[in-house]
């Protein structure tokens, strides 16, 4: 096995690229996989990019993204499911059985943080069984605390895996995104618990000072704070053997040249993700 071949490139590392643009410097880096997101694959086209990643011979690790359980109202609700249907739908248009849920947060005003978490479980069980219909899981995404009100509620790999434990494996699962979770004290007990349920591995770096933006924070590997190998041979040996995504949110990454982020994100994989 060559030191990339489970190494992916999330879009949203490459914001600016196109689909048919990341695809492109996917293939140039020699990368056998991709991460998808869902606005730009809507301006290309479900089936034209499926078309497009399929010719190419890339897979499709995830798509980005589901969730937003939370809403107030069951208008809102209704919406949200709605929608997370259609992107079960695009996801296994796509080829990839992972679908990345970013479950939502605190609504406007609300401080009901137990009850935005109990409308999350009530969705989830709502579209799990149609995932599985369609050969798709749903990736629970548990998000730093300092995203809890307004992205996620649920804030450790511990809460997303007591939710995903209600459902059969076959429906739900988790994500373990470097970012979110490397500050968990349990966090490798988590991991090891996650055992078959882990849809995905997410890498960026933890740097500090924090940009103004917090949804900008994420740094490239070996810029921060995280031990990524500690992490990935945590993943290895609770049997997952899919790909690694690179997947960062940085207004200095995105207004670089993106074959030059790919460059030095292969070269920080190999140094910072793949060191034993």
């Amino acid at each position: 096995m060559t030191s990339l071949a489970r190494l992916s490139l999330n879009q949203k590392t490459t914001n600016r690229w196109t689909v048919s643009e990341a695809v492109d410097g996917c293939m140039r880096a020699g990368l056998p996989a991709i991460g998808l997101w869902r606005d730009p694959v809507h301006e290309t086209g479900v089936a034209a990019t499926a078309r497009m990643v399929a010719d190419s011979g890339l897979r499709v690790s995830s798509l980005c993204r589901g969730g937003f359980l939370t809403g107030a109202d069951s208008t809102q609700r209704g919406r949200a499911l709605d929608d997370n249907r259609r992107a079960v739908d695009e996801a296994a248009a796509l080829g990839t059985n992972s679908l990345v849920m970013v479950v939502g947060g605190l609504p406007q005003g609300s401080r009901d943080l137990r009850g935005a978490r109990g409308r999350v479980a009530d969705g989830i069980g709502v579209l799990a069984p149609y995932a599985q219909e369609r050969g798709v899981r749903l990736a629970l995404e548990p998000m730093h605390p300092i995203y809890c009100a307004d992205r996620g509620v649920l804030c450790t790999l511990g809460q997303a895996l007591d939710l995903a434990e209600r459902f059969p494996v076959e429906q739900v699962g988790v994500v373990v995104d470097s970012f979110h979770v490397w500050w968990d004290p349990d966090v490798l007990g988590q991991i090891a618990r996650a055992a078959g349920r882990i849809c995905s591995f997410q890498v960026s770096d933890w740097i500090t000072p924090l940009p103004l933006d917090a949804l900008l924070s994420r740094g490239m590997m070996g810029d921060g704070h995280i031990d990524f190998a500690v992490l990935r041979r945590a993943v290895d040996a609770a049997g997952y053997r899919g790909d690694i995504e690179v997947e960062i949110f940085n207004a200095d990454v995105w207004a670089a040249d993106p074959d030059e982020v790919v460059a030095t994100l292969v070269r920080r994989y190999v140094a910072h993700v793949l060191r034993d």
